[in-house]
C-alpha cells in the first residue's frame, strides 16, 4: 500500500507569492489499485505524482510503501520500483539511440554495470516479443533511432520500457495528451493490457474524462490540493463524462469562473 499522510507542500515559501499547495493532505493507494486522476489545471494532480516519485520534496509529512518511509528517498532511488511514463514522449526514451539500444537501457535498469557490452544482443528476440505485442511493426526496427519514429510509437515504447523491470507502482502523467485522438485510444488500450498483465497499481493523471470514466478502478478528482471526488467499486462504474462535467462546472462556477 502507498500511503501519504499530512502532507504539507509550500512553493516560493517566505515570500508575498507564498502558496500553499496540499495542507494536511492525507491518500492512500491499495496495491493492485488503477487510480484516475482528474481536475483543473493547479489542482496539484502532478505536484503530487512528482510527490510520489520524488522530483520535489514535501515541508512535512510522510510518504510510505507496506510500511517503510521513502519519504527522503531520493528520485533515483524510488526509480526501482516505479515506472513513470510522460506526457511529452521525448521524455521516456533516448532519440538518439536505436530501438534495441532503448530496450536495452530499460532491461538493465537498477541493475549494477560493468565493463560488458550495453546492449546484450542475445535479448534481441525477447525485444522482439515484446515489441510485437504493440502491434506496430517496430520488432522489424530494432536498429532504427527511436527520434525516427512517431509521437505515438515513441509513446508506446516509453510505456513498455517502463514496464520491463519488476516495479511497485506505474505513474501515467497525461500521457496520451499530447497524441492524436486514435492514437491516444490504442496507448490506453495499451495501457490497460499491461497494467491488467503485470498486475500494476496504477496512478494516471488525465484530462481526458472518458478515459477517467471508462479506465481503472478508483477516480479521485482534485480541486486545490484536495480530493473532492472518491469513487470506486460500483460507484465508480456507474459514473459517466457527464457526472464528471457536472462537477467540474460545479467548481467552477463556486470559484467564480
Amino acid at each position: 500500500m502507498l500511503s501519504l499522510k499530512k502532507i504539507n507542500k509550500y512553493y516560493n515559501p517566505g515570500t508575498v507569492n507564498e502558496m500553499c499547495l496540499f495542507e494536511d493532505y492525507d491518500l492512500e493507494i491499495e496495491e493492485g489499485e488503477f487510480v484516475s486522476i482528474v481536475g483543473s489545471n493547479g489542482s496539484g494532480k502532478t505536484s503530487m505524482l512528482n510527490i510520489i516519485c520524488g522530483s520535489i520534496g514535501v515541508d512535512s509529512g510522510s510518504i510510505s510503501i507496506d510500511g517503510r518511509d521513502i519519504t527522503h528517498m531520493p528520485e533515483y532511488k524510488r526509480a526501482d520500483f516505479i515506472g513513470r511514463v510522460y506526457q511529452n514522449p521525448a521524455l521516456g526514451t533516448c532519440p538518439d539511440m536505436t530501438i534495441l539500444e532503448n530496450m536495452s537501457l530499460a532491461d538493465t535498469k537498477g541493475k549494477p554495470f560493468d565493463l560488458r557490452r550495453g546492449t546484450d544482443r542475445s535479448r534481441k528476440d525477447y525485444y522482439r516479443e515484446l515489441l510485437s505485442g504493440l502491434g506496430l511493426g517496430l520488432e522489424n526496427k530494432l536498429e532504427v533511432k527511436v527520434g525516427a519514429l512517431s509521437g505515438g510509437q515513441r509513446q508506446a515504447m516509453a510505456l513498455l520500457m517502463s514496464t520491463m523491470t519488476d516495479i511497485d507502482f506505474l505513474i501515467l502523467d497525461e500521457h496520451t495528451a499530447a497524441l492524436d485522438p486514435k492514437t491516444a485510444d490504442l496507448i490506453m488500450e495499451l495501457t490497460d493490457r499491461l497494467v491488467r498483465e503485470k498486475h500494476l497499481t496504477t496512478l494516471m493523471v488525465t484530462h481526458n474524462l472518458r478515459y477517467a470514466a471508462e479506465y481503472g478502478s478508483r477516480l479521485i478528482m482534485m480541486h486545490e490540493g484536495k480530493n473532492v471526488l472518491d469513487l470506486r467499486g460500483d460507484e465508480k462504474l456507474s459514473t459517466g463524462v457527464e457526472d464528471l462535467l457536472s462537477k467540474f462546472n460545479a467548481i467552477s462556477i463556486e470559484c467564480g469562473n
